[in-house]
């Protein structure tokens, strides 16, 4: 399929007058258009600039408040719990992650459970905020229900990614951010654009059997918690995905399980729902809390270049440490600009059209 290359400086120009237009502050336009496109330059295309159409339909619908009070509900000296109000999870969540940041420098670790929020696109963007204090960060949400736990035809989970991002000292940091099924909801998307099948352990039918459609989601299927089956595990991608609601929901106040809100602006609200909104739970670990921070980037080079200089199978280039992928992906891009296919550049010249701003 065609791609079309343009520059992050003309992505971010144009979404963050999309966001403008839609009622955000210049403020909130521009830390949720740092957010999207983080995705994109990271080479995780299904939760870049390919969403911003998503976020206006929620916002037509009135289920995204483009002018949110987000703010403190509930707190300890090291913990607390921030209420959205219903806000951008792009602006939601790097507003907690500055509070679990905050109480990380006072008494060591930071954390923060989220109420009344959205999607909040990539988990990395949100932990890697503490990299910069010499902190370990973690972010996760929950999100629409399309996952089915092992042995089981309904829907009860998302696709519940997580996030931890450690410094390192001369090497770049560690980031492992990672959906809890085996691929998540976007790469369905970018495969669908694509006209193209899912790998096996991607997906079942509505009856529970092994698919390779990526379109099943609209017929009643589900996707899969990572491992596929439980030959392969996936009954420990069903917990690491429930730890995730746990986390983000059940301690917050948000909504879980099968009652977290659609993304899709026409899939329609749950019947009931016991919480607010999405939740997202974010944290911060000051290093020097548990060690000199020299010293543990230092021991982080060292086990770093451990796995670096592991032998390979025959055909495979390198082993990869986590973080390397992306931190590739952003090299390239910055320098040679991002590709987004035709059924993207399509969707972003309607919202030119819709809000008269112009796409370059």
């Amino acid at each position: 399929m065609a791609e079309t290359r343009f520059s992050y400086e003309q992505l971010y120009l144009f979404a963050e007058s999309v966001f403008k237009k839609i009622g955000c502050s210049s403020e909130h336009a521009a830390t949720a258009t740092k957010a999207l496109l983080s995705a994109d330059l990271r080479g995780i295309d299904s939760h870049g600039i390919a969403r911003l159409s998503g976020y206006v339909r929620l916002w037509e619908a009135k289920r995204v408040n483009a002018t949110p009070g987000i703010k403190i509900i509930h707190e300890t000296p090291s913990t607390a719990v921030v209420d959205g109000d219903s806000g951008l999870g792009l602006v939601v969540a790097p507003f907690a992650m500055k509070v679990a940041i905050e109480k990380a420098k006072q008494a060591g670790t930071g954390w923060v459970s989220v109420q009344h929020s959205n999607h909040f696109g990539i988990a990395g963007y949100h932990a890697m905020m503490a990299l910069e204090h010499d902190m370990i960060g973690l972010a996760m949400t929950n999100a629409s229900p399309l996952v089915a736990p092992t042995f089981s035809i309904d829907k009860m989970l998302g696709t519940n990614p997580i996030c931890v991002a450690a410094p390192a000292g001369n090497e770049p940091a560690f980031v492992a951010d990672l959906a809890t099924t085996t691929a998540a909801n976007g790469k369905l998307e970018i495969l669908q654009r694509k006209n193209a099948d899912t790998p096996a352990g991607w997906v079942q039918d509505a009856e529970g059997n092994p698919s390779n459609d990526a379109n099943i989601l609209k017929k009643g299927g589900a996707l899969l918690p990572l491992g596929g089956d439980r030959e392969h595990g996936s009954h420990k991608g069903y917990a690491l995905g429930a730890v995730v609601d746990i986390f983000s929901a059940l301690l917050s106040g948000a909504n879980y399980a099968p009652w977290v809100p659609p993304f899709p602006a026409y899939v329609p609200m749950p019947a009931q729902q016991p919480g607010k909104g999405i939740g997202h739970f974010l944290g911060a670990m000051r290093i020097d809390a548990f060690r000199p921070a020299g010293e543990f980037k230092a021991a982080m080079d060292h086990w770093i270049r451990g796995f670096r200089s592991c032998r390979t199978i025959p055909g495979e280039e390198k082993v990869l440490v986590p973080g390397d992928p992306e931190r590739e992906y952003e090299a390239e891009r910055r320098m040679n600009g991002i590709p987004l296919l035709d059924p993207v550049v399509k969707d972003l010249q309607a919202l030119s059209e819709k809000f008269l701003v112009e796409l370059p």
